[in-house]
């Protein structure tokens, strides 16, 4: 893909683009906003896309580098004044199902997913839902794959604990699963 590819491809882009970046940010607004600024970030520096990247891969890492400076700048803004929660968090749980017990189900994932600590919830989404390898993934947070790999593992026990999993006798020395 060149970026010249990339105004065709971005609309079929945005819906795990909203699903990101709803996730990262836990409002709904926000999340709006993110894709928003994200994508005219692509836009403007889409020369910048390198022949053989994945655009989805290089789109997620924009998503994630823009809220991270908004929490920066969040950060500067908001000090001396006290945090607040947005406690009406969207569930996407599947709209084909009458299951109340799966409905239950889906948004006890979700809420597990979502209490996680932030690196191991973005990973998370990144591996786990929205299907990134472990390489792709630490590209899209500048970090070590053994950084994915430990984040990912360590949000999997903690997630499996909630749900009365017993870990294995190597996740709990330690050892790679």
């Amino acid at each position: 893909m060149n970026d010249d590819d990339l105004p065709a491809v971005l609309p079929t882009l945005l819906p795990r683009l909203w699903r990101f970046a709803l996730r990262l940010t836990q409002n709904q607004h926000d999340a709006e906003d993110l894709v928003q600024r994200s994508c005219v970030r692509a836009l403007e520096r889409r020369s910048q896309l390198q022949p053989g990247t994945s655009a989805l891969s290089w789109l997620f890492s924009i998503v994630h580098s823009t809220w991270m400076n908004e929490l920066r700048a969040r950060s500067i803004r908001n000090r001396g004044s006290m945090d607040w929660q947005d406690e009406d968090i969207e569930s996407f749980a599947d709209p084909a199902s009458h299951n109340p017990e799966i409905d239950l189900l889906h948004r006890q994932v979700i809420n597990a997913v979502e209490a996680l600590p932030d690196a191991q919830r973005v990973v998370m989404v990144l591996v786990a839902i929205e299907g990134l390898s472990y390489r792709e993934a630490a590209d899209v947070l500048d970090v070590p794959i053994g950084t994915v790999m430990s984040r990912l593992s360590r949000a999997r026990l903690t997630i499996g604990q909630q749900f009365g999993a017993q870990p294995s006798s190597a996740a709990r020395k330690g050892e790679s699963i």
